[in-house]
């Protein structure tokens, strides 16, 4: 058995991916188009959704995530949840806070918990929530 997360980005998908690649280094490693269905009948497809992207998957470190634009009406409503970044070096954890939050909004700034040497909340422009730390030692 495997869960594996699914995130609905309604129209932004291809920009969200890109920031990830940018931020935090993601690896897409599989991308397809409404119009590359191959069952593909734009009557059943989302108004102007041909060029949307309908399925995606793509690495953040050893982690797969799948996308997708969904219904394509530009308003993602991405909440309830959070995605969890462990990284070995506060330098590094810093970093990655700060390219997530880059457009987006923190929730709880970098600081030493009982935890974590660092750990931070930041909702990304896409409206992700990420937490970010070091791990323990």
């Amino acid at each position: 058995m495997k869960v594996q997360t699914y995130l609905f980005f309604d129209g932004r998908c291809e920009e969200a991916v890109e920031f990830y690649r940018k931020a935090v280094g993601a690896e897409v490693t599989m991308l397809m188009r409404f119009k590359e269905a191959p069952d593909s009948d734009p009557s059943k497809m989302p108004p102007n959704s041909a060029d949307k992207v309908m399925h995606c998957s793509f690495k953040v470190g050893e982690t797969e995530i799948l996308a997708s634009d969904g219904y394509c009406t530009g308003n993602p409503n991405l909440q309830g949840f959070s995605l969890a970044l462990q990284v070995p070096a506060e330098t590094e954890a810093k970093r990655l806070f700060a390219a997530l939050g880059e457009g987006g909004q923190v929730q709880m700034p970098m600081e030493k918990t009982f935890f974590s040497q660092s750990f931070g909340i930041v909702a990304d422009r896409f409206g992700v929530s990420w937490m970010v730390l070091v791990d323990h030692p």
